[in-house]
């Protein structure tokens, strides 16, 4: 059985995580050879069949249109009615489940194709292998099954430089999944392996073996200490390994091996609970986002009917924000005012080239009216024909503006309903030990300000971030304010456990000391006419400061001595005898490092990194979590922990 994955990331040395499994998985639907077209030149026509798992993986990276240029004319989910198509080639990308054995199985004695590709998301046992072979025996289909492949490629990357482990299923390797305090030892394998297993996917479809480090005592140590042993297995077995002579990983992982930090999203908990200030995780915190898509509801305008005004029907929009979109690369981790400026420029300077557009067609319908004019004409002909050839491009420019002024105008709709600037200003301070200029009762109790959801948010990250536990009288009279502004208080039972639990509570993470500035309150941020009216919103700027994961990580890969991390413990996969020591063999910084939070992670310390790693010459980083969550989905975990 062959292993695609490291054939392909041996032909590809290139530089994003997110190239290299969009080329492994082009090179599959290639029938896992580099390039298949048929006599015509033609790409050869065939089906895509995928379940759940596979469809969320092709999904943020090819689009619909990239798949038919492929030759994929029709893609199924596995456990859907599917009829025969028998003249045509079928290419499976599944995970090797018991009931997606058997649904192939099944595929290949009702004869549905002409042939079998079959892919694997991640590596089949030999004893689900032999119930295929079995089944292609008996259904006399052996010659049909051209190929089995184990890809390796049971992991979801978003951007260039994030990736999450699964969208299906991930309660099974949720934050509230990990931290249960009645999970048995069994459950807790089963997601560690889980975990590992993506993991182990993820370093074989990059082709470098990582150096470890993690914290002790924590889940993502025992991450680590299965992830060094299946790495090492995989090394000693000559003839199977992945890593061939570790040659792979020319390209962006070239001539030092990258260093993988797992930590516990126990470290920082409040972190995820915070309001924030730039675009993509503003959409993500406010919008319904995942996998790259959002998905908004727009109610158009009024009807009148004969019970009287009321909102017409809502549309149900889509949009996909991906790297293709410049705006979006270029604003996702801007300030929100920012991005607001930005569209309205953008909408601008489109404007300005469709007036001129018209303009040259009001002066091309003066033909032959006199001679002014036909020289007019030959002068714009030259115009006209570059106004012409720029269409397109203008076309999907006013694509992209429609885009994000809907986008854009959905979230400065939550900010402004739910006050979040002032939320987020707030939290800021708390969270870096700034003097408060109101009291926290004053907001849990204004009834203007924000969801019940938003004041136990903020209230939270002060009970995180406090040194001196409030007192139980202070206490009561919070959860009193709490109670009566409709919050649930089950996520804070969760956390005064935790509290009591972490022997962190003596120093909780620091978040830093420097704050945003406002800068005072804009009637407008734009001009007026603007399509984004930011009155009574402030326009916060953001001041640079490390989160804790982000700390952690530099003092690892910068080898910086620091109480925080000098106890995370080493783990070389490459060396001979697995030695369990937290003194480090190498001793130079690292160029190259994946940060891993084990717990489930978040935009903003995605982007934490993304802004700590630009004023770092020739250094690169991924960030990855075991899911992806948003506040509401956060507290929603806190909040089943806590009726515990």
């Amino acid at each position: 059985m062959a292993t695609a994955a490291v054939a392909a990331a041996a032909s590809a040395a290139l530089a994003s995580i997110r190239e290299r499994q969009t080329v492994a998985l082009k090179r599959m639907l290639n029938f896992n050879v580099p390039h298949v077209k048929n006599s015509t030149g033609e790409p050869v026509w065939k089906v895509l069949i995928y379940d759940r798992f596979g469809q969320d993986i092709i999904s943020p990276l090819l689009s619909v249109k990239e798949l038919r240029d492929m030759g994929i004319t029709l893609h199924l989910l596995l456990h859907s009615d599917r009829d025969p198509i028998p003249d045509v080639p079928a290419v499976y990308f599944v995970m090797p489940t018991e009931e997606n054995i058997d649904r192939m199985c099944q595929d290949l004695r009702n004869q549905l194709y002409e042939s079998y590709y079959l892919n694997f998301i991640s590596a089949i046992s030999r004893s689900k292998l032999e119930d295929i072979a079995n089944a292609a025996l008996a259904a006399s289909a052996v010659t049909q099954v051209a190929k089995v492949f184990d890809q390796y490629l049971n992991f979801i990357t978003l951007e260039d430089d994030m990736f999450v482990l699964c969208n299906q299923n991930k309660e099974l390797v949720s934050y509230r999944a990990i931290n249960r305090p009645d999970i048995t030892d069994t459950e807790m394998e089963t997601v560690m392996d889980t975990i590992v297993d993506s993991l182990f996917c993820f370093f074989v479809t990059l082709g470098a073996v990582p150096i470890i480090r993690c914290s002790r005592g924590t889940a993502a140590e025992m991450v680590a200490v299965k992830l060094d042993k299946k790495l090492r297995e995989n090394l000693r077995d000559a003839r199977n390994s992945l890593f061939t002579g570790d040659t792979l990983g020319a390209g962006q992982f070239s001539f030092q091996r990258p260093l993988l930090v797992l930590v516990d999203r126990n470290i920082d908990l409040a972190t995820p609970l915070h309001h924030t200030w730039t675009y993509q995780a503003l959409v993500h915190d406010v919008l319904d986002f995942h996998l790259n898509r959002v998905n908004l509801e727009e109610t158009s305008g009024v009807e009148n009917s004969p019970a009287g005004a009321r909102p017409k029907r809502k549309n149900k929009k889509s949009y996909d924000l991906t790297p293709v979109d410049k705006f979006w690369q270029k604003h996702k981790g801007s300030p929100f005012p920012e991005v607001a400026e930005s569209v309205q420029q953008e909408l601008e300077s489109y404007r300005a080239q469709e007036d001129e557009v018209k303009r040259l067609k009001s002066i091309m319908g003066l033909e032959g009216e006199d001679e002014g004019a036909i020289s007019m004409l030959s002068d714009n002909t030259a115009k006209l024909t570059s106004a012409v050839s720029s269409l397109p491009e203008l076309l999907e420019k006013k694509r992209l503006i429609d885009l994000h002024t809907n986008v854009a105008t959905a979230v400065l709709e939550h900010i402004k309903a739910r006050k979040l600037d002032v939320y987020f200003e707030y939290e800021e301070k708390i969270m870096s030990k700034t003097t408060l200029d109101k009291s926290l009762l004053d907001i849990i109790s204004d009834p203007d300000a924000g969801t019940p959801e938003d004041k136990m948010r903020l209230f939270l990250i002060y009970y995180i971030s406090t040194q001196q536990a409030p007192s139980e009288a202070d206490l009561e009279q919070y959860k009193k304010a709490l109670t009566d502004a409709g919050c649930n208080l089950n996520p804070l039972q969760y956390i005064k456990q935790w509290k009591a639990f972490t022997k962190m509570a003596s120093a909780p993470a620091s978040y830093g000391s420097t704050t945003t500035k406002s800068m005072g309150l804009l009637s407008r941020v734009m001009n007026t006419g603007s399509q984004f009216v930011m009155e009574g919103v402030k326009n916060l700027v953001l001041k640079q400061q490390n989160l804790p994961v982000t700390r952690i990580l530099d003092n690892l890969m910068e080898m910086k001595s620091n109480p925080e991390t000098d106890d995370y413990r080493y783990f070389d996969p490459k060396m001979l005898r697995g030695n369990d020591s937290s003194v480090p063999r190498n001793k130079n910084p690292f160029q190259e490092a994946i940060v891993f939070v084990v717990g489930g992670g978040n935009y903003i310390e995605y982007q934490n990194l993304v802004d700590y790693i630009k004023g770092k010459q020739g250094k690169h980083i991924l960030y990855g979590c075991s899911e992806l969550f948003n506040a509401t989905q956060f507290i929603k975990q806190l909040s089943q922990l806590g009726q515990k």
